[in-house]
């Protein structure tokens, strides 16, 4: 499907949108205490007026089953002709979920864990991100957890109809929020390069969301430099147009279970990984290689990415280490929890995402990260 997509000189273009819906057809999909911190509040505010609306929120940060089945039961109670998702990544899955979920006979957790059919029908929805990181409002998937496990919901009708791009939902985000959006936004990008479904379309969107974030994010976090975030919002929506097309690796396939025992916030979860695999899926051979082009092909998108960030393989690790460090995000474990199982890591790999890893993972190869991990 085709997608809208407004920027924040195109202010008067969303206003004419909405105003295709008449009082009582909105439903409001928002975060909690962000809604009012980001001035989305007062964005809303001034871009409804007085319609009356329905409104969605404290829902978990990592939504789970039971909120989406609480969130479809309350769109169900109106007439809602839109779908109007403000927020973070989480909110606008939340929002995606609910517009495919709200048409459906069989239940979600059949559908989401048995793999049942889900039907075509679906509520428009107009996503604004008020982070720069997760390129929620570019993709076709969303993420839900069910009983500590991740799973990514893929349907060609939960992309977002419209999106709405605009900076000033990131002027009050804090240091540490923007760190672990952009670092998701990184991660995102770097992981589509090597992607066994990487594309020349796809290579391309990534090595540009590479690029942006390598050149703003330190001015976006350590400085709050609005013209940094704005270009990080860019970046964001890039990352998420380039996974679009890939999906992610094993970066992420390891971020879930350290966001769903450990607490880690997403970004810097799959942040904890990418040195590692930066070098073990440079180092891929034609025997462990999962590409159908093979391993020189997987090498040669490697070899782009460093030559944004302007390091050869034996540097980029480290470099990469620096830089998490410079936006106030750390590496070592003990830092973060105190209770590290590192069986819990590995027992908890997101399978789905691992497949996409273009070399092959072995348990092994993860109890070889976890060891150099300082825990």
């Amino acid at each position: 499907m085709a997608q809208t997509v407004y920027r924040k000189d195109q202010y008067n273009e969303l206003i004419r949108l909405l105003g295709t819906v008449e009082d009582g057809d909105v439903f409001l999909v928002r975060g909690d205490r962000s809604y009012g911190a980001s001035g989305a509040e007062q964005f809303i505010d001034r871009l409804l007026g007085k319609r009356a609306i329905g409104s969605f929120h404290n829902f978990d940060p990592n939504p789970q089953l039971h909120d989406l089945e609480t969130g479809v039961a309350l769109f169900r109670k109106g007439r809602y002709k839109l779908i109007l998702a403000i927020g973070g990544g989480s909110v606008l899955d939340m929002a995606k979920l609910i517009s495919v979920f709200a048409h459906q006979s069989a239940g979600i957790k059949e559908i989401i864990t048995a793999n049942a059919p889900a039907e075509g029908r679906k509520t428009p929805v107009v996503a604004i991100p008020t982070t720069a990181g997760t390129g929620a409002e570019a993709t076709k998937f969303a993420v839900l957890y069910i009983d500590k496990k991740k799973y990514s919901f893929e349907h060609p009708q939960i992309l977002p109809d419209h999106v709405y791009l605009s900076p000033e939902f990131l002027r009050s985000a804090s240091p540490y929020l923007t760190a672990c959006a952009g670092l998701d936004a990184l991660c995102q990008a770097i992981e589509s390069a090597w992607s066994v479904n990487a594309t020349d379309a796809s290579l391309e969107l990534a090595l540009k969301a590479v690029s942006l974030v390598w050149n703003n994010l330190q001015e976006a976090v350590n400085h709050s430099d609005m013209n940094a975030r704005e270009q990080m919002l860019e970046a964001a929506h890039l990352s998420g147009n380039a996974i679009n097309i890939t999906k992610t690796t094993a970066p992420h396939a390891l971020s879930y279970a350290y966001t769903s025992y450990y607490g880690i916030p997403h970004g810097h979860a799959a942040a904890l990984s990418l040195p590692f695999f930066l070098e073990f899926n440079h180092a891929v051979s034609d025997d462990n290689c999962t590409d159908a082009r093979g391993a020189g092909s997987v090498r040669e998108r490697i070899e782009k990415v460093l030559g944004v960030m302007n390091a050869d393989i034996q540097r980029a690790p480290a470099l990469l280490v620096d830089f998490f460090s410079s936006i106030g995000v750390h590496m070592e474990i003990a830092s973060l929890t105190d209770t590290f199982d590192p069986n819990i890591i590995i027992e908890h790999v997101n399978t789905d995402r691992l497949t996409n890893n273009p070399r092959a993972v072995t348990k092994s190869d993860l109890r070889t990260l976890l060891r150099v991990q300082p825990i």
